[in-house]
């Protein structure tokens, strides 16, 4: 099953963002009393690394005991299971985890916590282009900024949830995000910034819930 849908947010004190979120099922999530999942940003390309405040954010927005969502925090998690979740020796597919699975340690420890699900977000977010220019002074009426700048920014990620117990693939996640900041100045700059990677954090915290509460959602 495969969905998108497309977000746009803009306020009066912010930049305007787009958020367009693609989702692709192969098996319907489900949580035990008990479970537990938990949230990893790939960082082994030696181009980019996903932003640990990125992983944060979906965490927290995530994490609801009470309806069932228990997250455990990235670093928490990478540290208990050290060395076998750092950048350079992470299991990059299931069939790395399988093979990781053999070590009685590493097993006894992800059954301890309870994970059904482990979810990996990969991707960025950059400053895309950016135009104008400000500039400032200081005279004997006093010191001020004149001119206007404007940024772009995108965050493009890519989450796929892996069912630890069923060793298989239970679906993907992709959030773009793109948005422009705006930075007029008539005596002082007033920044007005478009929240890209927030926005992004939102749109794949709020499907992954769908994803791994689907009876609540439909029931509500």
């Amino acid at each position: 099953m495969v969905k998108a849908f497309v977000v746009i947010l803009a306020a009066a004190v912010s930049g305007c963002t787009t958020v367009v979120i693609d989702e692709y099922h192969r098996t319907p999530g489900e949580l035990a009393e008990g479970d537990s999942v938990v949230i990893l940003g790939r960082r082994h390309s030696s181009e980019y690394e996903t932003e640990p405040d990125l992983i944060d954010c979906v965490g927290r927005s995530l994490h609801n005991p009470d309806r069932g969502v228990r997250i455990i925090p990235e670093q928490h998690f990478v540290d208990a299971l050290y060395p076998w979740f750092e950048p350079r020796t992470a299991p990059l597919h299931l069939k790395s985890l399988d093979r990781l699975m053999q070590n009685e340690k590493v097993r006894e420890r992800l059954e301890a916590y309870g994970i059904k699900y482990i979810v990996w977000i990969d991707g960025s977010t950059e400053t895309t282009a950016s135009a104008g220019s400000i500039g400032c002074s200081i005279g004997t009426g006093g010191a001020g900024c004149f001119g206007f700048g404007t940024w772009d920014k995108e965050s493009d990620y890519e989450a796929a949830v892996w069912d630890f117990r069923d060793q298989e693939l239970s679906g993907k996640l992709a959030a773009d995000a793109k948005g422009t900041s705006y930075m007029p100045a008539i005596v002082v700059p007033i920044p007005l910034i478009a929240r890209v990677q927030k926005n992004a954090c939102k749109g794949m915290a709020a499907q992954l819930e769908q994803f791994l509460l689907p009876e609540q959602e439909t029931k509500s």
